[in-house]
């Protein structure tokens, strides 16, 4: 299995329920909770009777957020007023270790999925008190288990209340890809890594010895399920900040070897966060699902003997690693010719799919070899509701049970609905595998709920302060560069890289009529990290923080995935984001004196540095001056182009009249600037 399984949504659940034929999905509702405090979150579910097969079961967690009784944000820290008696400073705020247990009436015991709370602030753009996160994982391997009353246990890690939970399942009647012949727990539990106090007895190594069992009739296939997450950070940042490897032993030979390590969460598709979101961390991302890795256990055969251990590498120091670790017996495939849409990456209001979404053009799909035979080809019926669809097949290699991201060629009715609000209606279908039917149409078909991509001007102005971090690979080079793809052909229309530390870029981009996707990309600093423009973590000690925007000629920012890009948290994005957007018509000026003459400053209100721009001034030769509200100039500056920079860094707090004065014509334009500092 892939990772990817994993990161379905709510969306695809109920997308994979409408594929199903009336009353082929049952609904079993689990734990709704309030989490409060460190413990255990128990609820007894009643599951369907065991006799029918299902060919996806889906487990989704709802995450929310509630006011604590007594909440006082910051109380009793450095810089605030005490807290008061029942009073609690933090709510909901801090990533904590989410796990959720089946518990069966045979004593068995089975961790089904485990995700991080993210930092959620309710004063975090992403995360007010009306916030939800869905995290969906596939459990249909424990259908043998998932039957009758069976208690599910949401264990929570928090020593602050303020998340709420939900926890629903939804049984899809079919076939499955394989049929489990058997699930076998190994090892659990938490346990320190290179502690040598107790002589050893607490080395974790000795938590993973062999376990020895035979392999059952009907067995095809074996993989080893590990899920496991660092935490606690000593002197060298282990385990939560440091990567470190396992093995995995079968028979005494080892056969794999991999790293607890996520070095993917500065792009996180939960972004911005209150927190260090974006770090690197053991296996885990604030706001994420917890990847179990599945390994491969080659080589056995039914009724004979084996014995599978965990080897940690050696480590002497501090820590610990959250573990639960099962064995998967499967028989063969069930099905010989069979693909699957698993997902639609793009359209769709799919809240994990933040970062693609919206689209201008090609949409995007995922799609699974759900059968024994190798996929060449896979014809596809795709379109949005109410224009014209179309075909396309795709060529390629996909062995069985493996899986893939399919780009679309674009659809005519995305120009035709980019800009209008409204909430519109995807949908793709497989007509053919290798040239003919497949085995299974139930889940050959997929739909999205989605908004169209903005309408942007075909002249914009890309303006990029970049911050002064400083990286020791490259000490006078800034990280951050931006790129506008040409979404037809994927070429690069422009771009701004190799740019210095605390440097100022403005750039004016002419484009032609059709779809288009800006990109920020931001490169690690020597620490493995990504920080983006501006991260919050590193103010004070001298850090100027960066910005970019991107303005028309003349008016107001254009937002680009509902943040400007200016403040604390709206340029904390970690390793980079892009934004799809439509120019409609050309408004390429040719003849800059028929228009208005006009001046615009920002940020407004202001603090220090003030951007100036002029539109509509065709040979810009003259003074900016700025003036207190009693007429008293107390800034004076020459101005010969469109765009000027002053310092009011020195002056008083309160409205001035900023004002451009032409020297051959004597044009004045003004606007109004407020200082607040």
């Amino acid at each position: 299995m892939k990772k990817y399984i994993f990161l379905a949504l709510a969306l695809v659940v109920l997308n994979a329920v409408s594929k199903a034929a009336p009353g082929d999905t049952t609904w079993v509702q689990a734990n709704i909770a309030n989490l409060e405090w460190y413990g255990n979150y128990d609820t007894v579910a009643n599951f369907p009777a065991p006799g029918t097969t299902y060919r996806k079961i889906y487990m989704i967690f709802t995450l929310g957020k509630h006011t604590c009784p007594g909440y006082n944000y910051g109380c009793g820290q450095p810089g605030n007023p005490p807290c008061a008696t029942g009073e609690t400073p933090w709510c909901g705020d801090w990533d904590y270790t989410v796990l959720n247990y089946l518990m069966t009436p045979g004593g068995d015991t089975l961790e089904l999925g485990r995700f991080i709370s993210p930092y959620a602030n309710g004063s975090a753009p992403r995360t007010p008190y009306t916030w939800t996160q869905k995290y969906v994982y596939d459990v249909t391997d424990y259908a043998n288990q998932l039957h009758d009353a069976a208690t599910m246990r949401i264990l929570y890690s928090g020593y602050s209340g303020g998340f709420t939970a939900n926890i629903k399942f939804a049984f899809i009647e079919g076939t499955p890809d394989r049929n489990v012949m058997k699930v076998l727990r190994l090892w659990n539990g938490s346990y320190g890594y290179g502690d040598t106090t107790h002589h050893d007895s607490f080395n974790i190594n000795t938590h993973f010895t062999a376990r020895t069992d035979t392999v059952p009739t009907g067995t095809v296939s074996t993989d080893l399920k590990f899920l496991v997450t660092g935490h606690g950070n000593d002197a060298n940042g282990c385990c939560e900040f440091a990567p470190h490897n396992y093995q995995v032993k079968l028979n005494g030979t080892s056969v794999a070897t991999k790293t607890i390590w996520r070095d993917d969460c500065a792009m996180n598709e939960l972004y911005p966060q209150s927190g260090t979101w974006l770090l690197l961390r053991g296996n885990w991302c604030p706001g994420a699902l917890v990847y179990p890795n599945f390994h491969p256990l080659a080589g056995l055969t039914p009724g004979t003997s084996y014995d599978v251990a965990l080897q940690f590498d050696p480590y002497v120091g501090g820590g610990s690693y959250t573990t639960e670790t099962q064995l998967f017996h499967y028989g063969p495939i069930n099905k010989a010719l069979d693909a699957s849409i698993d997902d639609i990456i793009a359209p769709t209001n799919d809240q994990n799919h933040y970062r693609e979404n919206p689209i201008s053009n090609n949409p995007v799909i995922h799609v699974k070899n759900t059968g024994s035979t190798a996929i060449d080809s896979i014809r596809f019926s795709y379109g949005v509701s109410g224009y014209a669809s179309q075909t396309y097949t795709w060529v390629g290699a996909l062995a069985a049970l493996k899986e893939t991201d399919i780009n679309l060629p674009g659809l005519a009715a995305f120009g035709v609905i980019a800009g209008v609000s409204g909430t519109y209606s995807f949908s793709c279908t497989i007509t053919a595998v290798n040239g003919t039917a497949d085995n299974d149409a139930t889940n050959n078909a997929m739909s999205s709920a989605f908004v169209s991509a903005p309408v942007w001007p075909s002249t914009i102005r890309m303006i990029m302060r970049t911050s002064n971090v400083n990286s020791y690979s490259s000490p006078t080079l800034a990280q951050t560069s931006w790129v506008i793809y040409d979404k037809t052909t994927n070429a690069i229309v422009r771009q701004r890289s190799g740019c210095a530390l605390s440097g100022f870029y403005v750039d004016t981009v002419n484009l032609a009529p059709g779809f288009y996707r800006v990109a920020v990309y931001d490169s690690a600093y020597d620490d493995g990290n990504y920080y983006g423009l501006n991260w919050w973590a590193l103010s004070g000690g001298g850090y100027v923080a960066g910005y970019l925007n991107v303005r028309p000629l003349t008016g107001s920012l254009i937002p680009m995935n509902g943040y400007y890009y200016t403040g604390t948290y709206n340029n904390d994005f970690g390793q980079g984001y892009s934004q799809d957007f439509y120019v409609a018509t050309s408004l390429a000026i040719s003849n800059v004196n028929e228009n208005t003459a006009a001046i615009e400053a920002y940020p407004n209100p202001a603090q220090g540095v003030v951007n100036v721009d002029l539109s509509g001034v065709q040979n810009v030769n003259g003074r900016i001056d700025l003036a207190d509200m009693a007429g008293r100039v107390v800034l004076s500056q020459q101005c010969t182009d469109a765009h000027q920079q002053l310092n009011v860094g020195n002056l008083a707090n309160g409205m001035y009249v900023l004002t451009y004065v032409d020297v051959a014509t004597g044009t004045k334009v003004q606007t109004k600037l407020v200082i607040a500092k």
